[in-house]
């Protein structure tokens, strides 16, 4: 993978600046414009993986990636549920355990081993699914598990990176701040453009492995 790549790439692209501004101010736009340009970023992902020389695309498929965007949106959520049900066993915790310090404990204890092992699993498996939707523009490829799994396994080493690619763009994003509001919305575009080129290198990377891959005999 060329890491370093996922943070450079953008700035090759002759029309940039426009294109990212105009991702900023569609970002402004209620709920449906974070969306959008989540949409937006998941067309690099797809740009990446069939090594379009033109990774950052424009907004003249506005509809498009307002659709995309809704689909990331559906992927994640998915994904997310046995978090969603995990927060709700301290409800569960409390009512069972009722004077029960010791049961409280083992139960809170138990809750947030759970809760980080998952997290930890989501941060490397929700990327492979994001790149095997983007790959295929089939939202049930994101559900197959077993393609999905098999991505990670192929080439950990790559979807550890989109983690490190993750946490550095997690770290540029509130830099924006200095350069008051519009720098927070543009800071905040390119931590998606971060980590959207480095879901479809990951893609490719893992592809690459699983072909390596000797066949069962």
């Amino acid at each position: 993978m060329e890491f370093g790549k996922a943070f450079t790439y953008i700035f090759d692209d002759d029309d940039w600046v426009m294109k990212t501004i105009i991702a900023a101010l569609v970002s402004l736009i209620p709920i449906i414009g974070q969306i959008t340009v989540m949409g937006w970023g998941l067309e690099v992902t797809r740009r990446v993986i069939r090594n379009d020389p033109n990774p950052l695309p424009d907004w003249s498929d506005f509809g498009g990636h307002i659709v995309r965007g809704i689909i990331a949106w559906l992927i994640g959520f998915v994904y997310a549920l046995p978090l969603i049900i995990l927060y709700a066993c301290p409800i569960i915790i409390i009512a069972m355990a009722e004077n029960d310090d010791t049961l409280m404990t083992l139960g809170w204890v138990c809750f947030s081993c759970l809760t980080l092992l998952y997290v930890v699993l989501l941060m490397f498996v929700l990327p492979a699914a994001m790149g095997n939707y983007a790959a295929k523009d089939e939202l049930g490829a994101a559900f197959r598990f077993g393609e999905v799994f098999g991505l990670v396994r192929a080439a950990p080493g790559a979807y550890l990176l989109t983690i490190l690619g993750a946490l550095i763009a997690g770290f540029i994003a509130p830099l924006g701040l200095i350069l008051c509001f519009i720098g927070v919305l543009w800071t905040q575009v390119y931590a998606i453009l971060i980590n959207s080129h480095l879901w479809g290198q990951a893609y490719n990377q893992a592809r690459v492995e699983e072909l390596l891959e000797p066949a069962e005999v």
